[in-house]
């Protein structure tokens, strides 16, 4: 692989983590999600960083961020756009809603009705909008990067099956270590620390990453591996819904993004277990959790933990 096209990845991951300190698991997973052309659900408790790392992301890749805080009385023309009179005109203008960016925060995406929920789902799978009727596309690149409290759970709608399974991948950000706490903590000036970033790469740096991902080599042995942890998910007493076709897509993708990241033009088992988790938990329905939302995500990731543990890993 090209030197060049391996060192634009980590000029990104450099650049997001001169503000979200203590946190490179993550911003690593956030930019191979966001270049394996997929969306970012990131699940944690408030103040660790969720929303810094989407703008810090659209800054470095020099794209348009935009916001859209989810609440109970949000409607479905809060996140597409509406159209508008325009006097001078004499006709209705669109006017372009908060989906219409490269980097779309969706904040708090479980605190909105099922309805608005569901205004997502046609972006996230075409990169289009209808709005009346007639298609628009959205911008290219365009990801979102959806939050949401996993400990709190008044006033809150969980997301459907069919929603979760639009997300790539599902992280959690967790607590930094103290010393990367400590640096947070006694950082002298008051100001937006995001605000002092400058885009890294350009569009087209951008472009030759997508493109370099396509060109990564996967063995057949490879996807044979990935496969057979998608089939143990499916065929198991332990969960009631197993991984579907979207997510073995998903891994092959992801797999062969961090590859790429990590400065290689082939695909490891090491890549595929690293993003088995993050990317096909979320996908899983335990059987006979009883434990709840929380207890539910434990039993998919011991399942998905389980699955690797006991699958041969191809030399």
């Amino acid at each position: 692989m090209n030197d060049d096209v391996s060192s634009i990845g980590k000029r990104i991951i450099a650049a997001v983590e001169q503000v979200l300190l203590g946190q490179s698991a993550a911003v690593e997973a956030a930019c191979c999600c966001f270049f394996a052309g997929g969306h970012l659900l990131i699940e944690d408790v408030p103040g660790t960083g969720k929303t810094t790392l989407a703008r810090a992301l659209a800054k470095a890749l020099g794209g348009e961020f935009r916001r859209i805080q989810f609440t109970a009385d949000l409607l479905p023309a809060d996140i597409t756009g509406v159209s508008v009179w325009d006097e001078k005109q004499g006709a209705f203008r669109f006017q372009p809603g908060p989906i219409f960016g490269n980097i779309v925060l969706a904040d708090e995406v479980n605190r909105a009705t099922p309805k608005t929920q569901s205004a997502l789902l046609e972006a996230m799978s075409e990169k289009s909008v209808s709005v009346e009727g007639a298609p628009m596309q959205l911008p290219e690149p365009f990801m979102v990067i959806a939050t949401e409290n996993g400990m709190e759970h008044h006033g809150t709608y969980p997301l459907p099956e069919s929603q979760l399974d639009r997300f790539a991948m599902r992280i959690t950000m967790g607590y930094p270590s103290i010393e990367a706490e400590r640096k947070i903590v006694s950082r002298k000036s008051p100001a937006d620390p995001v605000a002092g970033i400058q885009p890294v790469v350009s569009q087209a740096d951008a472009a030759r990453i997508f493109a370099a991902v396509d060109e990564v080599h996967v063995e057949p042995s490879i996807l044979d591996y990935i496969l057979t942890i998608v089939y143990r998910t499916r065929n198991n007493d332990l969960s009631t819904l197993g991984v579907g076709p979207r997510g073995g897509m998903a891994l092959h993708r992801a797999a062969r993004s961090l590859a790429v990241i990590r400065g290689r033009d082939y695909c490891l088992a090491d890549d595929v277990k690293t993003l088995a988790e993050p990317v096909l938990a979320h996908r899983i329905i335990p059987a006979n959790d009883g434990f709840g939302i929380l207890g539910s995500k434990s039993a998919a990731q011991r399942i998905i933990r389980d699955i690797l543990s006991d699958v041969e890993i191809p030399t």
